[in-house]
């Protein structure tokens, strides 16, 4: 074993010696407690973090004959109203977090501005996680400085520094922060039931992990649950990209709206809870869990499709959200989408059209572009009609109504604002335009082999 691959080993037995002590001090305050009020128990005291959903925790003393009522698991319960005591609970609270089964790996480049809010999220979890691994990667702004900054004030944060430079980008810091969590025979040990991944630049719902946990205990072929992405609010420098920004902005609250949640297309970088045992899984067939490749663009969704070939179901959720950043320039934005759509048809190519998951990302990407061209082409008939002296047809005005109908609703959670900005139509018309466009080049720059180049 490699003097690196033995530290590691040596930094996670430590880790879970200390771990197990926690536990056990843990678990005679709980002894405590309940001889104080009660001689309920919270059952089972170890395990996934969803099996406390509607367990009766022991009575709190001090709290009156209500709060002897059985509650549900701190981790799941509602938010506390303002002004609201709860002493005995914050005790309990902690030893439970610390039973969570979950690590969380933020791999991070050059995002030192957002950084401190994005730990501040994981911090603020109904179910924080046990662990968060920091892998700071080739940055040369002050991401490090934050990360150790926070790291100094809470002690489930660690930070790592990738050692030289990283030519896997995203895939080789996300491997690295893993390997800290392995096991001397390379697997996620029994103490991790659960692995959360996210961007540095991304701000998570305090409900995220304990909601994800319960969507994956609902259904052991789950292997993975990922976050419905919004837009962090935000205002351009000028208009043109105060508008661009919003144009994103609304794609995103329509995709989360509108996302199919039994079989998505890809688990997000933004945020996405693994189950232990599918990743398990892939490094027993492979020595990453982010497959390690030059070519490899899209790495989240490489790795969708790897879980998916090994027989595991990924989905999304509405009450997972994660809040991430948008493009401020067309340059970025086109640069962006060109890698995403680009990686995208590689992996298809690579895996081939006889993958079901692969034949229904092609499909729904296929449908899209006849979607806009059926749109474009209404339109063009219809302003020639117009122009050359027809009558507007009563059908062409039912359809167009419903179009109108039909943009607003699909944002009608953004406020009403946003929809009737949506019912112009006309802007979002064209940004379909836009990304039809950077759609069409990168499938053209994908069979014409060009040398694929990953950007942010």
């Amino acid at each position: 074993m490699s003097t690196v691959a033995e530290r590691h080993v040596s930094h996670s037995r430590q880790y879970y010696a200390k771990r197990a002590q926690r536990q056990q001090e843990g678990l005679g305050q709980l002894i405590k407690l309940a001889q104080a009020g009660s001689t309920t128990m919270p059952i089972p005291l170890f395990g996934p973090p969803v099996a406390y959903s509607e367990v009766a925790e022991p009575a709190l003393p001090d709290h009156g004959p209500q709060e002897a009522k059985g509650v549900r698991h701190p981790s799941l319960a509602e938010p506390h109203r303002k002004g609201q005591r709860h002493r005995g609970l914050r005790s309990t609270r902690r030893f439970v977090m610390s039973l969570s089964g979950l690590c969380a790996v933020v791999p991070v480049r050059d995002e030192g501005d957002g950084l401190r809010a994005a730990l501040e999220s994981l911090a603020r979890q109904t179910m924080p996680p046990d662990r968060v691994i920091v892998v700071v990667n080739n940055s040369t702004d002050a991401t490090e400085a934050v990360a150790r900054d926070v790291a100094a004030h809470d002690h489930h944060v660690e930070v790592l520094v990738m050692p030289g430079h990283n030519q896997y980008r995203k895939a080789g810091a996300l491997n690295y922060g893993i390997s800290h969590l392995l096991d001397e025979d390379g697997r996620l040990p029994a103490g991790i039931d659960l692995l959360l991944t996210m961007d540095g630049d991304t701000v998570h719902d305090r409900h995220l992990t304990a909601t994800a946990a319960r969507v994956l205990a609902a259904d052991p072929q789950l292997g993975g649950v990922t976050a419905a992405c919004q837009a962090k609010p935000g205002r351009g420098r000028t208009t043109w990209s105060w508008l661009l920004m919003l144009m994103q902005r609304i794609e995103y609250g329509r995709a989360a709206f509108s996302r199919v949640q039994r079989s998505v297309h890809t688990m997000a970088g933004a945020g996405s809870v693994y189950r232990a045992q599918a990743i398990n899984d892939l490094l027993a067939s492979r020595p990453h869990v982010f497959e390690q490749r030059g070519t490899n663009l899209v790495e989240d969704y490489e790795t969708t499709l790897a879980l998916k070939a090994h027989g595991w179901k990924v989905t999304a959720n509405a009450h997972c959200i994660a809040y991430t950043e948008v493009m401020p320039t067309l340059r970025m934005l086109l640069a962006q989408r060109h890698r995403w759509v680009r990686g995208t048809v590689d992996e298809w190519r690579r895996y081939g059209f006889g993958h079901e998951a692969v034949r229904r990302s092609a499909a729904g990407m296929i449908l899209a572009l006849g979607v806009f061209a059926y749109t474009w082409g209404w339109l063009a008939t219809a302003s020639w009609r117009l122009a050359h002296g027809g009558h507007a047809d009563p059908r062409y005005l039912l359809l167009l109504a419903s179009w109108v109908a039909y943009q607003g609703l699909t944002v009608r959670a953004m406020g009403w604002k946003i929809v009737l900005f949506e019912m112009t139509v006309l802007p979002g018309q064209l940004y379909s335009l836009l990304r039809t466009f950077w759609i069409v080049r990168a499938i053209a720059a994908s069979y014409r082999r060009r040398s694929a180049e990953w950007s942010r």
